[in-house]
């Protein structure tokens, strides 16, 4: 199994902080976000690769982080060309773009660069193990306001996704879905199908809603806390907050 992690996005509801340095390489506690996440998701023993997409303009961040890494070894870092958020490609077209430069012919974990967890990933990667087929994940959101800033996912028996939308003005369930995604090696290889049938590009959920309707896509319920960094007084939070569970 191969892990993309999509860390092109520009960050700018966190500027200065991250006017000129990506966000997924910001520290909390003693580590960047970036490093809790490969490490925790090397612990599974599924992955091994890692590709993490970048702008052009943070390339070079990434680039460095990786060299350092203990598993330097097996982290690429893919520059998809973009330098301003206006034209960036989207976590679609990201995804296959990863996929494409690397030629990628594997089950992939797809998960955002810029999560802080409570929780392991590695119970994840066993759920999808275990369905073998294509994975998501949930968890219950009471805020309507929230849920119409995020992909609403619809569950029916035993865990399957019989729909999701993303931003949606009337949520019809209370499901939210964090960017976390697990592909087939076959359902990965929809992707440029998808976005010629107008799949959305821009947010990462787009693909599930696509490819729900076509293969069974089953949804595990999130078993911690995922803290959201959006603007300055969020990362400083929770540093905070993180520090409890270290």
């Amino acid at each position: 199994m191969k892990c993309i992690v999509l860390a092109a996005g520009y960050a700018t509801r966190l500027y200065p902080l991250t006017e000129n340095f990506p966000k997924p390489l910001l520290k909390v506690g003693d580590k960047t976000i970036l490093d809790w996440l490969v490490d925790d998701i090397s612990s599974s023993g599924e992955v091994d690769g890692f590709a993490v997409v970048s702008n052009h303009k943070f390339s070079g961040h990434f680039r460095e982080w990786a060299s350092m890494h203990r598993r330097s070894d097996c982290i690429s870092v893919v520059d998809d060309g973009t330098e301003s958020n206006e034209t960036r490609l989207g976590a679609v077209r990201d995804i296959k773009f990863a996929i494409d430069s690397l030629g990628l012919d594997d089950d992939v974990l797809v998960i955002a660069g810029d999560n802080v967890l409570d929780f392991s990933l590695a119970a994840f990667v066993d759920y999808t193990r275990r369905r073998n087929a294509s994975c998501v994940m949930r968890y219950f959101e009471p805020d309507s306001g929230r849920l119409r800033k995020c992909g609403v996912l619809e569950i029916g028996e035993d865990d399957r996704v019989l729909g999701m939308e993303e931003k949606p003005e009337n949520p019809r369930s209370n499901w939210c879905c964090p960017p976390f995604y697990y592909y087939t090696r076959d359902d990965a290889g929809m992707l440029g199908m998808a976005m010629e049938q107008g799949c959305g590009t821009d947010a990462p959920g787009s693909y599930v809603a696509w490819l729900s309707s076509r293969v069974p896509v089953y949804a595990m319920e999130m078993p911690g806390k995922r803290y959201d960094i959006g603007n300055l007084e969020s990362y400083r939070r929770v540093c905070e907050e993180y520090k409890g569970i270290l």
